[in-house]
């Protein structure tokens, strides 16, 4: 009886979200990276405990996401703590870490409540998941770090963010909490966006 209700209830949000659309249309519309792909953006900062209240969901729905997706995380710079967060999140996709170090740095800062603000900091960080300081403070300081985060400053106003987490589907939509109405919510619209953009192929 159980699973018949879950069912019944997860079948219903699913034609509610459908219905009434949960996302806004972005306008202009972006351009994305790899046209042949459903390109879905997420914006995020590492200080949000939204975003790491979605992030077991969102790895879920990685691992079995369609083949068709291109994924991409994008950290949100909205002041300068969100910067040297961002600016840590490229110095791991720099080292070949961002696998995994991103669920650790959720951690290290939401459940450990370290800041991870300095360079400093960030080098003891590393240092304690097995990254030489030399090659930490070497990819911190690089031209593709720096040029990548120069970039990140932009993003967000690019695609209308003010808040996260925020997903973006094919530079088109922009899902939130609010549009999807709940957090939960939001990765079912997202499923129905790239059904749609698929079809649309």
């Amino acid at each position: 009886m159980i699973r018949i209700f879950v069912l019944w209830a997860l079948l219903s949000i699913s034609s509610l979200v459908h219905a009434e659309g949960g996302y806004e249309l972005i306008n202009p519309a972006q351009p994305v990276q790899n046209p042949d792909k459903i390109e879905v953006i997420e914006f995020f900062w590492y200080g949000c405990p939204h975003c790491y209240s979605l992030e077991p969901a969102l790895q879920a729905w990685l691992k079995k996401k369609p083949a068709n997706v291109e994924f991409i995380h994008q950290p949100a710079v909205f002041s300068d703590v969100w910067g040297k967060h961002a600016k840590a999140y490229y110095t791991a996709e720099a080292l070949g870490l961002n696998d995994k170090l991103h669920a650790d740095f959720f951690d290290a800062i939401q459940n450990k409540k370290q800041k991870l603000l300095t360079e400093e900091d960030l080098a003891k960080f590393f240092a304690d998941h097995g990254v030489k300081d030399d090659d930490f403070r070497a990819a911190y300081g690089s031209f593709i770090v720096d040029t990548k985060f120069r970039q990140a400053e932009a993003m967000a106003g690019r695609y209308g963010i003010s808040g996260v987490p925020a997903l973006i589907v094919n530079g088109k939509y922009k899902i939130t909490a609010s549009t999807a109405k709940s957090q939960e919510n939001m990765l079912l619209v997202l499923d129905e966006l790239i059904k749609q953009e698929s079809k649309a192929k």
